[in-house]
């Protein structure tokens, strides 16, 4: 049950008949694992851990960079040089204690990253390269647990959600295959940071819709977002039969 602090603290969003106490207690019985706290997992986290997510699984290896705070919200100039991990678990306790958090502060190889993916219900993948990204996927394929999944670079985004319970969701394979010809990172590209800030908040609402169980989650949709000309594009995306991570002969 709620209590009496728990309750006041999400009201407003209680209000919502769209969430109301049934949709607030999925949320605090839900397990989240978050790959990435850079730029887009900033927002996801504060917001997850704001909604109350009971428990959030924090996983990234790297440390915060003066560069970084120009977009990664979580951390502060004192944070240079800790554990991106420790610094947003520092961040989010003080926003949220009534949450658990767990720490997956090396990077994640096959078993780990499976074992990871294996004990929540829902994966954001916030990482910033195609290699982890088709990781996170495959081992969301085969655990069957939904993926939010975002990118950001330069003035350019995108969000869609994968979820392996529905028969007609593609996965990110299917919508990427092998990757891109050239595959960049912020540091190389650059990135403005409210972009990310954007993207990173929609996934939260994604996953909070997942989780709660309202509204239509982005599944068979790819969002397109042009900063520049603040311009939203949406693209059908369908699932590949033939895809060798979800496709049928592979299921």
């Amino acid at each position: 049950m709620l209590n009496d602090q728990e309750l006041l603290r999400y009201s407003r969003q209680i209000l919502l008949q769209h969430v109301d106490i049934d949709g607030q207690l999925r949320l605090k019985q839900s397990r989240v694992l978050i790959v990435g706290l850079g730029g887009l997992g900033s927002p996801v986290a504060l917001y997850l851990a704001a909604a109350g997510v009971g428990e959030l699984h924090l996983a990234d290896f790297d440390t915060v960079d003066l560069t970084n705070l120009q977009r990664q919200i979580i951390h502060d100039t004192d944070s240079v040089g800790v554990s991106k991990v420790d610094s947003a678990i520092r961040r989010l306790s003080a926003i949220n204690p009534e949450i658990h958090l767990v720490a997956h502060r090396a990077a994640l190889d096959e078993d780990s990253l499976a074992a990871a993916v294996a004990a929540v219900d829902l994966v954001l993948d916030c990482s910033d390269n195609f290699s982890t990204r088709e990781a996170v996927n495959a081992a969301c394929v085969a655990a069957r647990k939904p993926l939010v999944s975002g990118a950001a670079i330069r003035l350019e985004g995108q969000l869609s959600v994968f979820d392996p319970r529905r028969a007609e969701s593609p996965c990110y394979h299917c919508l990427y295959g092998h990757g891109s010809e050239a595959e960049l990172t912020c540091s190389e590209a650059g990135v403005i940071g409210p972009l990310v800030g954007l993207v990173g908040s929609l996934q939260a609402l994604e996953a909070l819709k997942l989780l709660a169980g309202f509204g239509e989650p982005l599944v068979g949709r790819l969002l397109l977002i042009d900063a520049l000309g603040t311009r939203f594009r949406e693209l059908r995306v369908k699932r590949d039969p033939g895809c060798s991570v979800c496709g049928t002969a592979h299921a």
